[in-house]
């Protein structure tokens, strides 16, 4: 699949639009249209049914140790400086960027790809961060015009090897920065940190200073004496959140892989530090099963497990469930969602202050004074066993997920051509959204074959039934093969057609998506027949 067909798509059937587009746009922010909003919601209330809603707190699901209990937050986007401070966030929440001394522009060092060429008895590393299909074209027209060769002399460009990072390249003086004209004008490496900051109130200094939050995890952290205070759950048991994230990102790419404002669907769940490493394997697997039930391919998705070199400072165990996205190189996949073993380490933070990274076991960082470099809130967030009388600090497992990830992960498996006859019989190349039912933006279209004879009168009816079930829509616009290439394009899995028969035996044709099948069924049934294949 061409990501450039997806992303006309999206436009076309508003799936997704760039924001503030009247303007030019503004790179790193997207807007959900019509259909991406309704998607993304299902995507959404997908996860929370699954994951809290709809668990069984009384049964011992597949794969888990033991009965658990879910419950919900929703936590503000803005909260106390001290909070990223003692989670490490305000030292340590950075990227390495490159800087170009001839352009002034920055750049995200490990998103900076390129390629050695030769010519003229020269070698240089042509720099890109061009999204991966127009790699090649923007570094040749670049080398091109840097050996000053004609059209016609191309072909003296001598390419060494693929694309590979800048992080592997040692002498940036060989290098061509992606916007610049001249060699060696990149900088070394240095850290950027990712916060986006603003200012609460009237006050203009560091006292009014604040932050956008860059995760919704510490949120939950802050408020688990609250939720233990306020209600009746025991260890083991998990808080869900959804909700915006801000990340500072100096070069967003990828349509909406890597943007400055986002959303996630975390889970932050508390257990006891012996059981921890059976918890961390049930969670990592039931996420990794939740993606391939609503469709995922088993090809194009994959579980991969950190090193031991990858492991945050504070993980024992991390693993990311990755998606074979469209516009990366054949081989490479994403990051869908991260599953975190973390220990005590965030709630010992926010009762002790920031911990030292670089020590093990983790302890309070301390300045040449011995007082703590950020002091911790001093608020007892230990957990009491009411039956044993233990008292211990809970370890967390994270499982934490992108809505919008997700989202363009089956925005990109559901992308499909295929051919299917139009209404004269002919076949014809056919453009298909082939979402599953349960995150599919409309799940049912209602047709009159014409707008004639009593037929959209009864298709109304239905339509009217439908609605307060489903997001359905109504059509009468056209022939109807086109009616059913609209609806393809736009993912809807049934529709429904009022024709003739109906008004004589007060049944309709239901058509598949996927299949094509059509079927017959009374209009009494329609909202039966709909909701249990949808499931």
């Amino acid at each position: 699949m061409e990501m450039e067909k997806l992303v006309s798509l999206c436009k076309r059937r508003g799936f997704l639009f760039q924001s503030s587009e009247i303007y030019g746009g503004f790179n790193g922010f997207w807007d959900y249209g019509p259909l991406g909003v309704e998607l993304k919601r299902n995507v959404k209330n997908a996860w929370w049914n699954d994951m809290v809603t709809g668990h069984d707190d009384l049964s011992v699901a597949a794969g888990a140790p033991t009965t658990y209990e879910m419950t919900g937050l929703d936590c503000t986007i803005i909260m106390h400086p001290q909070v990223w401070k003692c989670s490490g966030h305000y030292d340590l929440f950075h990227d390495f960027m490159v800087d170009c001394r001839e352009s002034q522009r920055r750049y995200r060092h490990d998103q900076v790809r390129g390629r050695w060429v030769q010519a003229k008895n020269q070698r240089i590393f042509v720099a890109t961060v061009s999204e991966t299909s127009q790699e090649q074209e923007d570094v040749q027209r670049r080398a091109q015009k840097f050996f000053n060769l004609r059209a016609k002399n191309i072909d003296q460009l001598e390419w060494d090897g693929d694309f590979q990072p800048l992080t592997e390249i040692s002498d940036l003086d060989q290098v061509l920065g992606p916007d610049a004209k001249s060699l060696g004008t990149l900088t070394e490496p240095r850290e950027f940190n990712l916060m986006f900051k603003t200012i609460v109130g009237a006050l203009s200094g560091e006292e009014g200073t604040a932050f956008l939050r860059p995760e919704t995890a510490q949120g939950i952290f802050v408020n688990f004496k609250n939720v233990l205070d306020s209600t009746r759950v025991r260890l083991p048991f998990g808080i869900a959140q959804t909700g915006k994230s801000f990340r500072n990102e100096i070069t967003p790419r990828n349509f909406t892989f890597r943007s400055r404002e986002f959303e996630q669907m975390e889970i932050e769940f508390f257990c006891h530090p012996d059981a921890s490493a059976e918890w961390y394997r049930y969670w990592r697997d039931r996420r990794m099963r939740w993606y391939t039930e609503l469709g995922l391919s088993g090809e194009r998705l994959r579980l991969r497990e950190h090193d031991a070199d990858e492991l945050s400072h504070y993980s024992t165990g991390t693993a990311d469930i990755e998606y074979a996205f469209p516009f990366l190189p054949e081989g490479e996949f994403g990051e869908l969602e991260g599953i975190a073993h973390r220990g005590d380490f965030d709630l010992r933070s926010h009762m002790e202050g920031k911990l030292n990274p670089s020590t093990n076991p983790l302890e309070l960082e301390v300045d040449e004074d011995g007082k703590p470099v950020w002091r911790g809130s001093g608020k007892d967030l230990t957990y009491r066993d009411d039956l044993s009388g233990e008292r211990y600090t809970p370890h967390v497992i994270e499982p934490s997920a992108g809505a919008d990830r997700a989202t363009l992960a089956f925005l990109c498996e559901a992308y499909t051509e295929d051919e299917a006859p139009d209404e004269k019989g002919k076949m014809q190349t056919r453009t298909v959204m082939k979402f599953h039912p349960r995150v599919a933006p409309i799940k049912a279209a209602v047709f009159p074959l014409v707008k004639k004879d009593g037929m959209p009168e009864v298709a109304r009816e239905i339509y009217t039934a439908l609605k307060p079930h489903f997001n359905v829509f109504y059509d009468e616009k056209g022939a109807v093969g086109r009616r059913y290439r609209r609806q393809d394009e736009a993912g809807t899995p049934y529709c429904i057609t009022v024709d003739g028969q109906t008004l004589q035996d007060q049944t309709v044709t239901i058509r598949d998506r996927d299949t094509l099948e059509q079927w017959r069924v009374s209009i009494d049934d329609c909202v039966t027949e709909v909701r249990q294949r949808i499931g």
